[in-house]
């Protein structure tokens, strides 16, 4: 029996026809991308497979969801004021805020970026935090709050394990960093540590996250109904807010908390094999070209570090068959990986809303190609193809955190550079959220600043539960 449900989502999800003077070499380009056009069948098959993982992490089982407990049992509740600052650690470059709130709404922001130069990425932690803390010194003194109380959230977006709301130990560096005696170490303990050998401030450290939880936290001051938020960008990961009572892991004494606020890392979502029946050719060229092989599965179909990357191995692939940029000799870059990159991709897809070639003609021409008609064709279609699954698979896991939610209304706080520079993403997953879910009501709001701003109305929340335990 078909369901009708299934029926609008099989015409929901098909990507534009392929159309090329010759009918054999676009057969072909079909064929190969085939793998790459989820069916129905395929989309019902992975939603079942995330929620089951989903379920599995919560509880505590082997899963290739981290399902890590933030220990943000709630959200903003209009009686914060006062300063609050944020630390927001995550690559060569941080950032320290200041944010200043009333009746829980942020009504004055500072910030300053700081570098961290590359004697300091490498070798003891300590020279690390102490430079961390002396950056935060300097922008609490330069403002003349040397002598106020400040609570600070720390985003350090690094693989982390959560004990508690402000206990984090590192589980590894990643990017340009390797202190390895801060591995398995709190790195708020350390943090403060640096904070009290200085002792020229009253910064505390009250929280630390992911700039995922500050993403939900930041889009609960646009909308209440906030309950998932999403980073779509050079990377991906979601939270949500979790019903506390199935949540097992929770090592602080429990307050009657209702809700809490569950990091999914979902990166990492099929690194356990368990969404290998997707997995094309494509993506495992595209992984093996990849820093860390077999790690970071779903970030890999859907992030913006490597949709060109999957684009531009297709294109490759067709390439050498013969069945894209015949004649062309000047092909080296093309083929080299790296080269497309995700920005790139977008603003060919621009040319398919606008129903133009431009922008696909000057991006083709970097690689010092002179397409035809057909050339322009099949790369736009190849761009729509891999996007277009991007979306599909995002929506797939955003439906399935609606239903498990089971919320009237759900505001789903978004940020990222691939959310917000593709033409068409928003679109494409407001309108497949809405298939796949049993009638949910939920909009996509962009919640920009969530590692930042964010992080400053987590340490509002922490210490406001502080002074309630007190």
């Amino acid at each position: 029996m078909v369901v009708p449900a299934d029926c609008a989502l099989h015409e929901a999800i098909q990507v534009s026809p392929l159309i090329l003077s010759d009918d054999v070499r676009r057969q072909k380009i079909e064929n190969h991308t085939a793998k790459m056009r989820l069916s129905v069948a395929t989309v019902r098959k992975i939603q079942d497979v995330f929620i089951s993982e989903v379920n599995k992490g919560i509880h505590q089982q082997p899963s290739s969801l981290q399902m890590e407990n933030t220990y943000i049992p709630e959200l903003l509740d209009r009686t914060e004021e006062g300063l609050y600052l944020a630390l927001d650690l995550g690559g060569t470059n941080f950032r320290v805020v200041l944010l200043e709130l009333a009746h829980g709404a942020p009504i004055r922001q500072e910030v300053k970026k700081y570098h961290i130069g590359s004697e300091l990425r490498i070798g003891s932690a300590i020279p690390l935090f102490d430079f961390l803390a002396k950056c935060v010194s300097d922008f609490v003194i330069a403002r003349g709050l040397q002598d106020v109380e400040l609570p600070l959230g720390f985003t350090f977006s690094f693989p982390m394990i959560q004990h508690s709301l402000d206990v984090a130990v590192l589980v590894t560096w990643t990017k340009t960093f390797n202190c390895p005696d801060a591995v398995n170490k709190d790195v708020v303990k350390l943090l403060r540590e640096a904070l009290d050998r200085r002792a020229d401030t009253k910064v505390k450290v009250v929280a630390v996250l992911n700039d995922t939880t500050g993403t939900l936290v930041q889009g609960s001051t646009l909308d209440p109904n906030v309950a998932i938020g999403l980073i779509l960008g050079t990377g991906s990961n979601a939270c949500y807010l979790e019903r506390a009572d199935r949540v097992e892991h929770w090592e602080t004494e429990r307050h009657g908390e209702k809700e809490v606020i569950i990091d999914i890392e979902w990166g990492a979502f099929g690194d356990n094999g368990v969404l290998d029946f997707i997995k094309t050719d494509f993506d495992r060229e595209n992984d093996a070209n990849s820093l860390i092989v077999n790690s970071f599965t779903f970030e890999k179909y859907i992030s913006g570090k490597y949709l060109g990357e999957v684009v531009r191995v297709i294109l490759a692939r067709l390439t050498k068959e013969g069945l894209l940029f015949v004649g062309e000799t000047t092909l080296h870059s093309l083929l080299t990986p790296g080269t497309l990159t995700t920005d790139l991709v977008s603003k060919i897809e621009q040319d398919s809303v606008d129903g133009g070639n431009s922008n696909t003609k000057e991006v083709i021409k970097k690689f010092g190609i002179i397409p035809d008609e057909d050339d322009i064709r099949v790369v736009q279609y190849v761009c729509e193809v891999a996007s277009n699954r991007a979306a599909l698979l995002v929506s797939i896991c955003l439906a399935g955190l609606l239903d498990r939610i089971d919320k009237e209304q759900v505001a789903i706080a978004v940020d990222g550079s691939l959310y917000k520079h593709h033409p068409r993403l928003e679109n494409w997953m407001k309108r497949y959220i809405s298939l796949l879910t049993s009638g949910r009501q939920f909009k996509l709001i962009l919640a920009e600043d969530g590692s930042g701003k964010g992080a400053a109305l987590v340490a509002a929340i922490a210490q406001r539960l502080q002074e309630r335990l007190q």
